[in-house]
């Protein structure tokens, strides 16, 4: 059978850390890479009369995202406790949200290959606490780190309406750009800010019935590269042990299995809980949460512009192609900056060039974001305006955004220092043209001659003229009188 005989289901499961300065219960800071067990109180050590007090930052961290996914947004909802018997939450339950998530019933759109979008349903939002960290790399014993403990985290839950493993990885991506547009998380997986966890099963045809295999959740994933081929590789090991077995939804428990990024295959842990294996009961220790209009409607003015809009406008308003879009909306300043550069203007492709190819490369030298290297807008678009204009070549205009990032002269004046400004006097270039012209009588009979060495050889004729111009020459002058002297 080929793959065009089975389905591919996959709803997915995404944890958000979220960017509050202290942990979801209780004050400890929240901080990446301390010493073990450095930002613990008696509240997330889980001791006893210790108590829980909510952050209010991280409820409205998941009220504008639940906004921003355009989800309903609960006027009521509670805090339940979830019974998590493992020693990275000592007091042995997960405070968690049950029945009455923060959001529910949204979508969001994901774009696809084809350049269409498609539309995910969203199932529910909700906040609850992480774990710690139990750590198997000191011998015979395990220790746990409960730094961790308590951060808070925003799940995320899809209805299965992702068809393979690319639209999966398209939902990660995008669901990471708007949370860090939404500034409510920093989302930096290699820092376990987002995981994500798939779930995966197939709708096989056969003899003109369909059989559904048993769901299978694949856990703890941090990376697109992980989640794109741990889905793909799931959905070929279902369909092999159908075509082995016959196993089908029926005759299967929903199984949680591990990726080994090594082999780059899934392996069995354990066979899934159900809900009511957790035995949720609401939290006698914290108040219920009360959304009226008037904090919803705050909290509201804090959306932005969401990235696949922004994407979009860009294409269409700035005539950029999809994947040039795609990379300046990857970060939200960026995509500012060159906004705010293209309107004083400015060509947008050629600010786009500047930025994605000289200003990108810069900043993750210098540890930081385009927008934070110091050339304001109205900078960056006089440099792209000297470029356009023929004054300094592109590769010209590299070596002066590297110097504006040191200086505060205009971009004209920097290239003038560096004696970096292209000659366009015709005058001046036409001699150089005639003295090449006769240096090359056999490339000048193959432009004329119009066959297949033509372009070749008008090429050379051109490297020609800016070496003797020592790269000063401007092109489009060389071009146009090249192509008036030798009827090009």
């Amino acid at each position: 059978m080929t793959d065009s005989d089975y389905k591919i289901i996959v709803g997915l499961e995404i944890h958000v850390q979220l960017a509050t300065r202290t942990k979801m219960f209780c004050g400890c800071e929240l901080a990446f890479a301390e010493d073990p067990n450095s930002r613990v109180c008696p509240t997330c050590l889980g001791l006893p009369g210790a108590l829980p007090v909510m952050n209010a930052q991280a409820v409205e961290f998941a009220i504008l995202t639940a906004t921003a996914l355009n989800c309903k947004i609960a006027e009521f909802t509670k805090w339940d406790r979830k019974s998590y018997y493992y020693p990275d939450l000592p007091k042995n339950y997960q405070i968690s949200q049950y029945d009455l998530p923060i959001g529910s019933n949204g979508f969001i759109e994901i774009p696809l290959s084809d350049g269409q979008t498609k539309k995910i349903r969203i199932l529910r939002v909700h906040l609850e606490e992480d774990a710690g960290k139990n750590v198997h790399t000191s011998g015979n014993f395990s220790q746990v780190d409960l730094n961790r403990a308590g951060t808070p985290l925003l799940e995320i839950v899809t209805e299965p309406d992702m068809n393979s493993a690319e639209e999966v990885r398209a939902l990660a991506i995008e669901l990471q750009r708007i949370v860090r547009f939404l500034g409510v998380s920093q989302a930096d997986m290699q820092k376990g800010h987002m995981r994500f966890e798939p779930n995966v099963n197939l709708h096989i045809e056969r003899g003109g019935s369909t059989s559904k295999t048993p769901i299978t959740e694949v856990k703890n994933l941090n990376s697109f590269k992980a989640l794109e081929k741990s889905v793909a590789f799931e959905a070929v090991r279902q369909f092999d042990e159908f075509l082995d077995t016959g196993i089908c939804l029926q005759s299967g428990n929903k199984k949680t299995f591990g990726w080994d990024d090594v082999k780059e295959v899934t392996v069995l842990q354990r066979e899934k809980e159900e809900a009511h294996d957790y035995r949720y009961f609401p939290d006698p220790d914290l108040v219920p949460v009360v959304v009226n209009e008037e904090w919803l409607e705050r909290i509201k003015t804090k959306l932005c512009e969401l990235p696949l809009k922004m994407q979009s406008r860009f294409i269409s308003e700035y005539g950029l192609s999809d994947y040039d879009a795609g990379v300046l909306t990857t970060d939200k300043e960026m995509a500012k900056y060159f906004d705010d550069t293209v309107k004083t203007g400015a060509d947008a492709k050629r600010v786009c060039n500047l930025i994605t190819q000289t200003g990108i490369k810069i900043a993750n030298e210098k540890g930081c974001g385009v927008a934070q290297l110091g050339i304001e807008p109205t900078r960056l678009a006089a440099l792209a305006k000297i470029t356009d204009d023929g004054k300094i070549s592109a590769t010209a205009a590299v070596t002066v955004f590297e110097k504006m990032l040191e200086s505060k002269d205009s971009p004209d004046k920097i290239a003038q220092q560096l004696d970096l400004l292209q000659r366009s006097d015709e005058g001046e270039l036409e001699k150089i043209v005639d003295e090449v012209i006769t240096a090359n009588a056999q490339a000048v009979e193959d432009v004329k001659s119009g066959g297949k060495k033509s372009k070749k050889a008008h090429g050379f004729l051109m490297g020609q003229v800016m070496q003797k111009s020592k790269g000063k020459a401007n092109p489009q002058i060389v071009a146009k009188i090249l192509g008036s002297k030798l009827g090009s």
